[in-house]
């Protein structure tokens, strides 16, 4: 499928869909707790429907009725009747990986070609170190991976430099095992996300001391209680409606979000007020108003998943723009710093690729036929960029989007935008 995309000028209200990370995580808590939770405005999408999808096989039940009803395992996963197949969701291959290992009894992950290409010896080995039996069954540290329990406790080290998720599928995963853990923590990285992981187990009286995100001691033998929560809107999902606003002047307002909540791309509202865009609370969300834009400098290490829309957004904005230490980019659903310059070179930006980020300079873009590369992310930026663009932009690999928001096109042509998907 392909994403087609006309010059607009954007106006009005959207509500922006619930956040992916907040989902997968009420999912996977809910799927480990005694009883019956009721996870309300969840984002239901490829990657989220996998998440609920896999901790069925392990033993829970879960119901789609607007909210999804989830009947928990009480901490005891069973052992799956099939192979566990995530789709493209590598948040779920990592916290239900850890579930799984909470088995006596084997369990095989896989998923589709991006996620067979996605590292998870850190945390195969972690896992290894805490008791479990843990292995790629082509020694590469990637899926197919098999996994048997239990997972027991004790002390290791995680380098958290490549993604928090390893991090995060331990601290919700360890907590039911049968002693205590200890991790010591190299090179944090996206440290919002695992903030919001704490907030989650905070919220369930999990007991866990946490020494400045470099040393957490888990204690084992904890449980989760059931429970029923909203999920908040999606701040990485209100990026390119934002960014959107900003490169074609217009002014919109977004719903839903919560300036509170611990998303780390939240912090994109502020890079682009920086960039000269005006960014307002509303009572309920934000209202973003697009202007004249100049470059600025970004360390992303903490929002990854900003950095396509961010530099389509730069190639918009007078100067010269720096997005930098986000090397962990490179190993997301696509080399993003890599693809980014690919695709929006031959749209004419004058970008280069650094090993852990992108310069890009003020560009005259031209609309023109691009390679979406399967990423929904990818996908999108390249979108947003083709609604401040004479003539038609065309992004293949438009059936991506289902990933984590496939109402993307629908929702931007709510306020104005003009945009297709075709076969």
């Amino acid at each position: 499928m392909k994403l087609v995309v006309r010059k607009s000028q954007l106006s009005g209200f959207v509500r922006i869909p619930g956040s992916k990370s907040h989902t997968i995580r009420a999912a996977a808590i809910a799927s480990l707790a005694e009883g019956e939770s009721r996870v309300r405005e969840p984002l239901l999408a490829s990657d989220t429907v996998a998440a609920f999808d896999a901790y069925r096989l392990l033993g829970a039940e879960a119901v789609d009725e607007g909210d999804v009803l989830v009947q928990g395992v009480a901490g005891h996963p069973q052992i799956p009747d099939n192979v566990i197949d995530v789709g493209n969701s590598g948040t779920t291959l990592y916290i239900a990986l850890a579930s799984a290992a909470l088995v006596d009894g084997y369990s095989v992950f896989t998923g589709d070609d991006q996620i067979r290409r996605r590292p998870v010896q850190p945390l195969i080995d972690a896992l290894n170190s805490l008791g479990a039996s843990v292995k790629s069954t082509r020694d590469n540290g990637m899926a197919p991976i098999i996994v048997r329990g239990p997972l027991r406790g004790g002390r290791i080290k995680l380098d958290g430099s490549k993604t928090s998720q390893y991090l995060t599928s331990l601290l919700i995963n360890c907590p039911l095992a049968q002693q205590e853990s200890v991790i010591e923590v190299e090179n944090v990285t996206e440290k919002p996300y695992i903030e919001m992981t704490l907030q989650w187990l905070s919220g369930q009286k999990i007991e866990i001391e946490n020494d400045d995100f470099k040393r957490f001691r888990i204690p084992g033998g904890q449980s989760y209680a059931a429970f029923d929560k909203p999920i908040p809107a999606d701040w990485s999902s209100a990026t390119f409606f934002m960014c959107a606003a900003a490169i074609t002047g217009s002014e919109l307002t977004l719903l839903g979000l919560d300036m509170n909540d611990s998303q780390g791309d939240k912090a994109v509202a502020d890079m682009l007020v920086k960039m000269g865009a005006t960014i307002k609370p509303t009572p309920d969300g934000i209202k973003v108003s697009g202007g004249t834009l100049r470059a600025a400098d970004f360390d992303l290490a903490d929002t990854p998943d900003a950095l396509p829309a961010l530099a389509v957004t730069a190639c918009f904005a007078e100067g010269e723009t720096r997005l930098y230490n986000v090397a962990q980019a490179r190993l997301k659903e696509t080399d993003r710093i890599s693809v980014m310059r690919e695709e929006l070179q031959k749209m004419g930006a004058d970008i280069e690729e650094m090993p852990d980020g992108l310069i890009i300079r003020k560009s005259d873009l031209t609309a023109s036929y691009v390679h979406g590369h399967a990423d929904h992310r990818v996908i999108m930026a390249l979108g947003i960029a083709g609604l401040a663009l004479s003539d038609e932009t065309t992004i293949d690999t438009a059936d991506a989007l289902s990933v984590t928001f496939p109402e993307f096109a629908s929702l931007m042509n709510s306020v104005g935008a003009h945009m297709s998907i075709i076969d």
